[in-house]
């Protein structure tokens, strides 16, 4: 008796090359034909799962953007929510850097970005915020986010120490940031979220009302 012919394509299995694929080679590098050759299909057989190439990208997108951990909203004081949000947020676009321009074109219909934005937008209104306070908050979280994840701070300096000794006298360090990129990059991050969302709550106690102390123990980042 023969085997049963299993489906070559779903989805999924379409999503999942595209990722590796544009995580691999950049947006630059991606095209259907490419995609179809990872696959071993011809091209025309992805668009029984998908009318475009656009609609490929917009599935990886909101596939990296299902990552993000949105839960605490809701669950605890928005303060500790926006700092574990954002921590959740960069690590998902970190993992995948090369989408994250067609990610900062906003949501569009994709649901697992516009699902996270509810629950931000939600979350700080209901936590008190204006909604036009809101809806800056949940901007400018994006604009810090994905800035952090297109590129390394530390990864920009070359290790030459040469380059550095005679014209750059502060820079004398400048060649060990490379090799320490991960704790500048992420201690970077941290650091700038920790002062955005002391502004913040300065910006709410100014205009909106006393904010409760946080409670000292423990983190989930």
């Amino acid at each position: 008796m023969p085997r049963p012919r299993q489906a070559l394509l779903s989805r999924q299995r379409i999503v999942e090359a595209a990722a590796a694929l544009i995580d691999a080679e950049g947006l630059e590098g991606f095209s259907t034909r490419r995609l179809a050759a990872e696959l071993g299909v011809r091209g025309p057989s992805l668009y029984n799962h998908f009318a475009t190439k656009d609609e490929i990208l917009d599935a990886v997108a909101d596939s990296v953007t299902g990552q993000v951990d949105v839960s605490f909203f809701g669950h605890v004081d928005w303060r500790e929510a926006l700092r574990w949000w954002g921590h959740s947020y960069r690590a998902a676009l970190a993992a995948h850097p090369n989408i994250v321009p067609y990610l900062a074109r906003g949501p569009g219909r994709r649901p697992a970005a516009l699902a996270m934005a509810d629950a931000v937008y939600g979350g700080l209104v209901d936590a008190g915020w204006p909604p036009a306070r809101a809806t800056h908050i949940g901007a400018l979280m994006r604009y810090f986010v994905a800035g952090s994840a297109l590129g390394s701070f530390a990864r920009g300096f070359v290790e030459d120490p040469s380059l550095y000794a005679e014209q750059y006298p502060h820079l004398t360090q400048a060649h060990r940031l490379a090799e320490h990129q991960q704790r500048v990059d992420e201690g970077a991050f941290a650091l700038g979220l920790d002062a955005l969302i002391d502004g913040l709550s300065r910006t709410y106690e100014e205009h909106i009302g006393p904010l409760p102390p946080l409670p000292s123990a423990g983190t989930a980042y």
